[in-house]
C-alpha cells in the first residue's frame, strides 16, 4: 500500500512539473512575442493598417470633413478656413464623393483684343473646361456682378457646378455692359447621353433666361444662410449690382440624344473695356488645371498705334516666363501647366511704345 502511495505521489509531482514547465514556456513565449511586437511589429503593423485603411477611410468621408480636419490641425480652428476649403475643393464639399464640386482637369483660355475706336476695345474670351467627373446637372448659370464681395464669394456660395462669373468694376455702366455681353454668349459641350453614347455640340449662340431676385436664394446660399464669415444677405440689397442668367444645356441637343452628363464645356463671350485701363485678366472660377493661355492683341492697333505688352501670372506656380515688355506679334501661347484656384489668374498689361507717338491719345494723364 505504501509503495503504491509513493508511486502515485511521484506521478503527480512529475505531472505538476510538466505543467509548470509548460506554463513557464507559454509565459516566456508570450513575453518574447510582446517584446518583439513592441520593438518591431507594432510600428510595421500600424503602418500597414494605415496604408490599407487610410485611403478607404478618407474616401468614405465627405471632402469638407477631410479638409476641415486637416486645416484645423495645421492652421488652427477658424471660420476663415471655410474659404480655403472652398477654394481648394471648388465648392463646399458636403456631398459624398464630391458630387457638388466643380474641378476642371484641363482648361484652355484664349483672349482676343480688338480696338473699337481710340478709347474702347472688345475682349473676346473663349474658355474650355474638361471636368474631372462628368457633370450630371446640365444647367449653366452666369453670375454678372459689380460688387467685389459677391465676386469673391461665388465659389463658396454657388449651388451649381456649371457656372461663369462676369465682373464689371464700374457700377455706372453695369446694366448696359451686361446687356451688351448677353447676345455674344456662345456655348459648346461634349457630353454622354443616357445610353452612354458620346456627342459634341460646337460653339453656338444660346438663349439665356434672367432669374428674378426672389429666386436668387436657390442659386446662392448666402441668400439663405451665413456662409463662412459672410452673414446671410438680403437679395433686395443687391438689385442693380447682381444679375443671374441660366440656360439648360439639354436644349442644345436633339430629342434622340438627351444629355446624361457633361464632359467638356466651351464658353465664348465678348465684353467692352477701356484701352486706357491698360490691362485685362482671366481668373479661375473654380479649381482648374490650366494647360495654356493665349493673348492676341494684334487688333488692338488702330491708326498705326503701337503697344508693348507684358504677361503677369498670379498663380501658385507656372512655367510662364515673366520677362520684359514685348510687341503683340511676339506674344505666344503661354504654357501654364499648373493648378489655378479661385483668385488665381493671368493678366495682360500694355503700355504705349515710347518710340511711337501715335499711341499718346490712349494714355491717361498721370
Amino acid at each position: 500500500m505504501a509503495g503504491s502511495a509513493d508511486g502515485g505521489l511521484v506521478t503527480v509531482g512529475v505531472a505538476l512539473l510538466a505543467l509548470l514547465a509548460a506554463v513557464v514556456s507559454v509565459v516566456t513565449t508570450i513575453a518574447l512575442l510582446t517584446v518583439a511586437y513592441r520593438l518591431f511589429l507594432r510600428r510595421r503593423l500600424t503602418d500597414e493598417l494605415v496604408q490599407l485603411s487610410g485611403p478607404s477611410i478618407v474616401k468614405a468621408l465627405l471632402p469638407q470633413q477631410v479638409m476641415a480636419t486637416f486645416l484645423s490641425e495645421i492652421y488652427g480652428d477658424s471660420e476663415a478656413n471655410r474659404d480655403v476649403i472652398a477654394g481648394v475643393l471648388g465648392g463646399e464639399g458636403t456631398e459624398p464623393h464630391g458630387t457638388d464640386l466643380t474641378i476642371s482637369t484641363h482648361t484652355t483660355v484664349d483672349y482676343e483684343l480688338r480696338a473699337v475706336d481710340h478709347q474702347i476695345y472688345e475682349l473676346i474670351s473663349t474658355v474650355t473646361h474638361s471636368f474631372k467627373e462628368n457633370v450630371t446637372d446640365h444647367r449653366f448659370v452666369i453670375f454678372a456682378m459689380c460688387n467685389p464681395l459677391l465676386r469673391d464669394s461665388m465659389t463658396l456660395a454657388c449651388r451649381f457646378p456649371l457656372f461663369e462669373s462676369w465682373f464689371v468694376p464700374d457700377q455706372s455702366v453695369f446694366e448696359q455692359s451686361v446687356d451688351a455681353m448677353l447676345p455674344s454668349v456662345k456655348i459648346g459641350i461634349r457630353y454622354t447621353d443616357l445610353d452612354g453614347g458620346h456627342h459634341e455640340i460646337v460653339l453656338g449662340k444660346v438663349e439665356l433666361t434672367e432669374v428674378g431676385y426672389r429666386d436668387w436664394p436657390e442659386y446662392l446660399s448666402f441668400f439663405r444662410e451665413p456662409v463662412g464669415m459672410m452673414p446671410r444677405q438680403n437679395p433686395a440689397q443687391y438689385i442693380g449690382t447682381l444679375r443671374i442668367f441660366e440656360c439648360d444645356l439639354g436644349e442644345l441637343t436633339d430629342v434622340d440624344h438627351v444629355v446624361g452628363s457633361v464632359e467638356n464645356l466651351s464658353l465664348q463671350w465678348t465684353n467692352l473695356g477701356r484701352i486706357d485701363d491698360s490691362f485685362c485678366f482671366w481668373q479661375a472660377p473654380y479649381p482648374c488645371y490650366v494647360d495654356r493661355i493665349s493673348f492676341d492683341p494684334t487688333a488692338l492697333m488702330i491708326d498705326g498705334a503701337s503697344w508693348l505688352f507684358q504677361v503677369v501670372p498670379f498663380t501658385l506656380r507656372s512655367t510662364i516666363a515673366t520677362g520684359g515688355w514685348t510687341r503683340a506679334g511676339q506674344l505666344k501661347d503661354l504654357a501654364v501647366r499648373s493648378w489655378l484656384l479661385p483668385g488665381h489668374g493671368v493678366a495682360l498689361l500694355w503700355k504705349p511704345d515710347t518710340n511711337d507717338y501715335t499711341t499718346c491719345w490712349s494714355v491717361r494723364d498721370t
